[in-house]
């Protein structure tokens, strides 16, 4: 058996004198579509038409740039990694008996084209140890950042001491 907090004519007005105290607030149906409910008048729902997309278009601006500074961070990791291998490829062919070709032709040939075309330089010392240097300049897709080399530094010992290079 279940057991009601009100009486049976009770509980019958009892709904429907919340129903009435919800019409009088302007919570009842019809309203909207239940749209008004504890946010006020109607025309105060009409002026945040196009509120979420206005927040949009302003943090939009903030997102992209963002974005734009996540791809040139990756950019400038890539020219790195390019560097290195280059300063790596230079060093063992100066460094061997049998290596062919030249040092500096062997790192260009590492590195891929579009970053050799943006700036590539290329050193070398050392005497019973080969020190080859690279440096790549870092691609760029935002403006005013093109002044951004990559350089590393490989060091192998000299197969031929006596001769130097």
């Amino acid at each position: 058996m279940t057991t009601h907090p009100y009486r049976d004519e009770d509980r019958d007005r009892g709904v429907a004198d919340d129903l009435d105290r919800d019409r009088s607030r302007g919570r009842g149906r019809g309203r909207g579509l239940g749209l008004g409910r504890g946010r006020g008048r109607a025309s105060d729902r009409d002026s945040d038409r196009g509120q979420v997309a206005l927040e949009y278009l302003g943090f939009l601006p903030l997102l992209l740039l963002v974005a734009m500074a996540a791809i040139q961070l990756g950019l400038a990791a890539y020219a790195v990694n390019q560097a290195g291998t280059a300063a790596r490829a230079g060093a063992r062919t100066e460094a061997s008996v049998d290596a062919r070709g030249g040092g500096e032709s062997n790192a260009r040939d590492a590195v891929s084209d579009w970053v050799e075309d943006g700036g590539f330089a290329y050193e070398k010392s050392g005497g019973q140890d080969i020190t080859v240097t690279v440096r790549v300049k870092v691609p760029s897709v935002v403006p005013g950042l093109d002044d951004w080399w990559a350089e590393r530094s490989t060091t192998m010992p000299n197969e031929r001491p006596r001769t130097g290079f």
